[in-house]
Parts: C-alpha cells; sequence; structure tokens
C-alpha cells in the first residue's frame, strides 16, 4: 500500500514542480513586457486617448496628486498582458500538451491559435467603432443647459476605465464560438441544445451588451449583433466538426 501511495505522489509531484516552472516563466513574461511597456506608457496612452480626440475632448483632467502616475502604472499592465499573451498561451500549451493524445493535440490546437485572432478582433472592433460611437454620444450633452454652460471634462484615471472596459469587455465577447465549440468538444452540450437555446442566447447577448457598454441603443447593438453572429458561427462550425468526426469514425470501423 505504501509503495502505491509513493508512485501515485511523485507524478503528482513532478507535475507540481512543471506547473511552477511554467507559471514562473508567465510571470517572468509579464514583468518583463510591464517594463518595457511602462517606458512607453506615455505613447500607449496617446493611441488609447486618440477616439477622445477625434469625438471633440481636447482635454483629460486628474484631481489627485498620484492619479496621472497609477494611470501610466494600468497602462503598461494592460500593455504587458496583451504583449505577453502568447508567451502565456504557449505555455500553458506545452505544459497541457504532453497529457494529451495526438487527436486530441490536433483538435485544441486551432482553439487555442484562433483564441488571439478573436480577441483582437473584437478589441479593434471596440477601438475603432464601439468607443467612438459611444464618445459622440456621451458627450453630445454638452452645451447650454437652462442658461449654463455644461461641459464634459473627463477624467484620466475615468477614461483609462472606461477604455479598458470596452476592449476587454469586447475582446473577450468575441471568444464566444471557442468557449461554445470547446464545451461541445468536452461533451458538456450538443449542438442540438445550443440550437435549441438560441433564443435565450440571443436574449443573454443583449443583456452582456447592455452590461458592458453605454445605456445608448447603438453601443449595444454593436455588440449585441456581432455576439449573435458569433453565435450562429458556432454553430457552424460545431457541425463541421460533427461531420468530420463522423467522417474519420466511418473510416476507422472495421469492414464487415
Amino acid at each position: 500500500m505504501t509503495g502505491d501511495i509513493d508512485d501515485s505522489r511523485a507524478p503528482l509531484l513532478d507535475h507540481l514542480i512543471e506547473l511552477r516552472r511554467r507559471l514562473l516563466y508567465c510571470l517572468a513574461a509579464i514583468v518583463l513586457a510591464f517594463f518595457v511597456c511602462f517606458y512607453f506608457a506615455e505613447p500607449i496612452f496617446a493611441v488609447l486617448v486618440q477616439p477622445l480626440l477625434e469625438a471633440g475632448q481636447g482635454k483629460v483632467i486628474y484631481t489627485q496628486i498620484f492619479e496621472a502616475f497609477f494611470v501610466e502604472i494600468k497602462v503598461a499592465l494592460f500593455a504587458a498582458m496583451m504583449v505577453s499573451f502568447p508567451v502565456i498561451a504557449t505555455q500553458l500549451w506545452r505544459f497541457v500538451a504532453p497529457g494529451l493524445y495526438r487527436n486530441e493535440k490536433r483538435a485544441l490546437l486551432p482553439f487555442l491559435l484562433a483564441t488571439p485572432l478573436l480577441f483582437g478582433l473584437g478589441a479593434s472592433m471596440a477601438y475603432f467603432i464601439a468607443i467612438p460611437t459611444a464618445l459622440h454620444f456621451l458627450l453630445s450633452f454638452e452645451g447650454m443647459v437652462g442658461g449654463v454652460e455644461r461641459e464634459a471634462l473627463p477624467a484620466i484615471g475615468d477614461y483609462l476605465s472606461f477604455v479598458m472596459q470596452f476592449l476587454f469587455g469586447f475582446g473577450l465577447s468575441f471568444l464566444l464560438p471557442v468557449l461554445l465549440m470547446l464545451l461541445e468538444r468536452a461533451g458538456i452540450v450538443t449542438r442540438k441544445q445550443l440550437v435549441s437555446a438560441r433564443r435565450y442566447a440571443i436574449v443573454g447577448a443583449f443583456a452582456i451588451a447592455a452590461v458592458l457598454t453605454p445605456p445608448d441603443v447603438g453601443s449595444q447593438l454593436l455588440l449585441a449583433i456581432p455576439l449573435c453572429i458569433l453565435y450562429e458561427l458556432a454553430l457552424i462550425g460545431i457541425w463541421f466538426t460533427e461531420r468530420r468526426r463522423g467522417k474519420v469514425v466511418g473510416d476507422e470501423a472495421p469492414a464487415e
């Protein structure tokens, strides 16, 4: 009995050591990227503030002495997570891959490669379309109201939180096809269940859009409609993978 316990404990210890090594690589990549991005924090923020400039607002303020400094730290950390994501994904893959069969590796690798592409697509849509639309709507409330001039003076920290909410919200939302196809691949859901839940998915898409975007209809539609389209694309992708798996099973079946 003691020998069996020792035999089962050694592999677990090896896995924990390997996990720690991969996590240290990820942490080192994030720290290195953070210092590099902190050096370029002002140019990075200059890129993030472009939608505000194009919306006609040429000034941001900070009301606390340390606010501008912490904004640069947030910008550096935000950019570091983006830059170091390929390293993090690679380390995750190297930790998981040895425990997978060859066909499982072939099945999961496309999802791993599609994740940064879909996240980048969502973040790009947020930066070039959703954020400018929301800013034009929110800044349209400037002007004279009851004889008093109403002027927008956005705080630098609030604006950064606003932009990061859009970028991360759209980026993560665009990972919906990857999530659904992984759930189907793991046997948690089926394509038939996802098709029958389409109406609930549409309601959920608009609910997510209402949480992640300002209360104007335009910004909500800019996120809700792509989410509905991505849901349908996930169903199409699952249909193709089901056909391919069925074909593989048919080819491997012994002839009678």
